[in-house]
């Protein structure tokens, strides 16, 4: 894996190869080193354990010699079975060893056989004499004792030569162990000595070589070189340094040429940056297409040095393209093309296709035909107008001399199309708006119309009816009870026109919705006598003018109502804006039942006219009441329906 991320002939493989190296000897000698500590270690436990031998021989001998002369002697008896069980033990360890202590007898052949005579002679003679001693009668106990009289010595001197193999072979070891002490501090000057070459030879040396090449560099003398050494690293950064020498002569021998052509690029930049801004921010402006248009194509004509230019606008139903606005062309070429198919001439060709086209005339094979080259005009662009994905017409840039765009001038011209397309659609859909706000204000009036002033009108109509028949009939007396009638009719119809009328021309007070909201409660109450109490609590953020005229509107319908049916002495009106908006009408007049009202279909017109105003601003509108009770309406918009102004 190592050879995968450090290469042989890199600079880290090279240092990386040292490194192990020195490590392996290093561990080699070390290693050498504590497995000879570890030998001396165990023969020098291995000669204390030999020397426990000679004790407990004589100590053997002498108990021996006891249970002769005392041959019912328990406690003697008992001694000598452990001193068997002690020497057997022994013999065992020192056989077997024991890495933990550590304890090692040594390998060598004259200490093994040594350490056999011994073992031998222990098994074969002295141990089974000093069982029969033990457990024989008294008839074998001198021939015994005479048998370990004699071995006993003999025994011992074979323990002392064993220990004496050892303490030789522990002093070999301990010379070589030495010796690996000593080779491991030369292996470690030798290995600092050449490890500091190693660095000195593949760090230091082309460091310096580097600094030397950036001072000069920096004295500016770029044709100073480096000779590459070595093919690691530092011979890339070396030849990565030449190269950048090379970069640098090259670029200082021509930076000013180079600076000139960023510093025009860059007012190029900046000259179209400021051609987009002004552009946005004049088709922003509250004016007419014809006045957008206008600004916009003066703006590029004068950008791009054009000698004429025209705005064209689609017409989808009919497939006809109309001359907007125009600059620097002829009342003649105005006219021959102020209205345009799909298809037709260059410029209708680009518009069927929806492609950006710049035409050279003077390439063209039936230029003469040309209306455009008639006029003098040598090139003649087209570029779309678009909105999305919604295409709306083109405007053209006439020249007298060839012309041609670079990419970015094209980019630039592309984008301008987009932000005109953006400001005639936003018009376009301006127009609608206001169109749809008018005919649903209108639908609204046509039912107050109808189901108010339309229904008095009917009323009188019937009665008129019932008076002419009565006049014809010479009944004076029903004449005399149908006039009031009309009276009365013609009052209410006259009093619906009026409130119909003040409804209209309300206006939002200056300031808030609160105060444009008690402003009409005070004028309910003037007109009408009837106490009402207003209370506002407005905290929240500003409305949009269209949902606050409709808050306005729900109010006056509901107060209109009251007037027409509810016969009340007090209004309550409470108006909440705080993350919520909460307009609440209480009256305390005669009220009335709501499942009648649903079986009717809520045909009324006030509450038909204030529940679709609440919708028209995604409000909730719920309605209260009961006989004698009064009624509650009750509108609420939420804090996620509601908009910002």
């Amino acid at each position: 894996m190592l050879r995968n991320v450090l290469p042989a002939k890199s600079l880290g493989g090279k240092i990386v190869a040292a490194l192990l190296g020195v490590l392996l000897l290093a561990l080699l000698a070390i290693s050498t080193t504590l497995l000879l500590s570890w030998q001396l270690e165990g023969a020098s436990a291995a000669i204390n354990e030999s020397g426990r031998l000679r004790m407990h021989g004589y100590q053997l001998s002498l108990r021996a010699e006891r249970i002769r002369n005392e041959h019912n002697n328990q406690a003697e008896r008992f001694v000598l079975q452990q001193e068997i069980k002690t020497i057997d033990h022994v013999f065992t360890l020192l056989s077997r060893g024991d890495p933990q202590r550590p304890l090692y007898l040594p390998s060598e052949l004259e200490i093994r056989q040594q350490f056999i005579t011994a073992q031998q002679q222990w098994l074969n003679t002295i141990r089974p004499a000093v069982e029969a001693l033990l457990h024989g009668d008294p008839k074998t106990v001198h021939q015994s004792t005479q048998v370990i009289s004699t071995d006993i010595p003999l025994f011992v001197q074979n323990i002392e030569k064993l220990v004496r193999l050892i303490e030789k072979d522990s002093e070999q070891r301990a010379s070589w162990l030495r010796s690996s002490q000593l080779a491991l501090i030369t292996l470690s000057l030798a290995g600092t000595v050449a490890l500091i070459y190693l660095m000195f030879v593949l760090i230091i040396d082309p460091v310096k070589h580097l600094q030397e090449g950036m001072q000069k560099m920096s004295e500016q003398a770029f044709d100073v070189r480096l000779q590459v050494e070595s093919d690691d690293e530092f011979g890339e950064v070396t030849a990565g340094f030449n190269r950048m020498a090379d970069r640098l002569s090259d670029l200082y021998n021509g930076l000013e040429q180079r600076v000139a052509a960023k510093t025009l690029e860059l007012e190029t930049q900046n000259r179209e940056l400021a051609l987009l801004y002004e552009c946005a921010s004049f088709l922003q402006q509250p004016l007419k297409m014809e006045g957008l248009c206008e600004g916009f194509l003066d703006r590029i004509r004068q950008y791009f040095g054009a000698d004429g230019g025209s705005v064209r606008v689609l017409d989808p139903v009919h497939g006809n393209l109309h001359m907007l606005v125009h600059h620097g062309i002829s009342a003649d070429l105005v006219n021959a093309e102020h209205c345009l198919k799909v298809g037709d001439c260059l410029c209708g060709e680009a518009v069927a296709e929806k492609v950006i086209v710049i035409h050279d005339l003077n390439k063209m094979d039936q230029k003469h035909h040309l209306q455009c080259h008639k006029e003098g005009f040598a090139s003649v662009s087209v570029f779309q107008i678009h909105a999305s994905k919604l295409h709306l017409g083109f405007f053209n840039l006439h020249f007298r001399t060839t012309k041609t765009f670079s990419k970015s001038e094209v980019t630039l011209l592309d984008t301008l199309g987009q932000l005109l397309g953006v400001a005639l659609q936003n018009i376009r859909l301006a127009t609608r708006e206001r169109a749809l706000a008018i005919s649903e204000e209108r639908n609204l009036v046509a039912q107050g119309l109808h189901d108010s002033i339309a229904q008095g009108l009917n009323f009188l109509n019937i009665q008129v009816q019932m008076l002419e028949d009565s006049l014809t009939k010479g009944k004076l007396d029903e004449v005399a009870e149908i006039a009031p009638q009309l009276r009365a009719g013609i009052a209410e119809s006259y009093e619906d026109v009026r409130e119909l009328l003040q409804n209209f021309r309300s206006r939002l007070a200056e300031g808030s919705l609160a105060r444009s909201l008690e402003n009409t409660c005070e004028k309910f109450r003037r007109q009408t006598g009837i106490e009402i109490d207003f209370q506002a609590d407005s905290e929240g953020a500003p409305l949009p003018r269209e949902h606050q005229l409709q808050i306005l509107f729900i109010l006056q319908e509901a107060l209109s109502n009251i007037r027409k049916h509810a016969m009340a002495a007090h209004i309550r009106v409470r108006f909440a804006d705080r993350q919520d908006i909460e307009l609440t009408v209480t009256d305390d007049g005669v009220g009335f039942d709501l499942a009648e009202l649903q079986q009717k279909g809520e045909t009324h017109v006030g509450l038909k006219i204030m529940r679709e105003r609440a919708q028209r601003i995604g409000a909730d509108f719920t309605l209260e009441s009961q006989p004698g009770a009064g009624a509650t309406v009750r509108m609420r918009l939420s804090r996620e329906q509601r908009a910002a102004a």
